[in-house]
């Protein structure tokens, strides 16, 4: 099949490097990962052949990815790197983010490229997405651990709401930081917000795409268009 016509997601899976083409171009692989290539690259406004020739080069490298394949892994292994890797290090990423939003707006609040409103933000997506891990960990991944992934069709659809929220929560993060861009004269708090701000973007980006894209396709496989 050309690649114009397969979805993000099964690129994204299939062909390592290509998560970083797709980011660079702003192409969102996780939460909208069953948009084809070119529904992508058209709604862009971007030379999707362009993309899709980048891509190939990429399949083509003959240097085996350093990457462990998820896809290769058993459901239990998969759930199990996805609660150590993703949901215990989101739960020790948000607070100290808070905490850091709070004093760069206290101390900075004056000026006017302060990320005011950061801190709320970060607070509300920190509460979505522990009720989101948690419904996850209560109701999904028991199902699957058991082996009773022919009954997860329901929570797999509400998990794919859920992270489509998400993606929009991360946009509005990107607006209030300038892409996490700090202003010169930052001071080194402002700076530290940024940078594990960016870390929790690429973090939550990988932990949908892993979900979305590897564990949900293999019950509930996504329509492509």
């Amino acid at each position: 099949m050309d690649l114009m016509d397969q979805s993000l997601g099964q690129l994204a899976r299939r062909i390592p490097g290509a998560t970083r083409v797709f980011d660079a171009h702003r192409f969102d692989f996780c939460c909208a990962g069953n948009r084809t290539l070119r529904t992508a690259a058209t709604a862009a406004g971007v030379d999707g052949e362009a993309i899709a020739a980048e891509l190939l080069a990429l399949q083509a490298r003959e240097a085996p990815s350093e990457a462990f394949d998820w896809s290769r892994a058993t459901d239990t292994e998969l759930v199990d790197h996805v609660l150590a890797r993703y949901h215990a290090v989101h739960r020790e990423q948000l607070p100290e983010l808070i905490r850091l939003a709070r004093r760069v707006e206290q101390v900075h609040g004056d000026r006017e490229d302060c990320p005011q409103g950061l801190a709320g933000h970060l607070m509300v997506m920190a509460q979505e997405l522990e009720s989101h891990m948690r419904k996850e960990e209560l109701v999904l991944f028991p199902l699957i651990a058991r082996g009773h992934g022919a009954l997860t069709g329901m929570p797999i659809g509400v998990m794919r709401g859920e992270h489509e929220e998400h993606g929009v929560a991360l946009r509005r993060l990107l607006e209030l930081t300038q892409d996490f861009t700090p202003p010169r004269g930052a001071c080194t708090t402002w700076r530290a917000l940024y940078t594990g701000l960016r870390a929790f973007r690429d973090d939550l980006i990988a932990h949908i795409h892993l979900e979305n894209n590897v564990l949900f396709e293999r019950f509930a496989p996504a329509e492509v268009h």
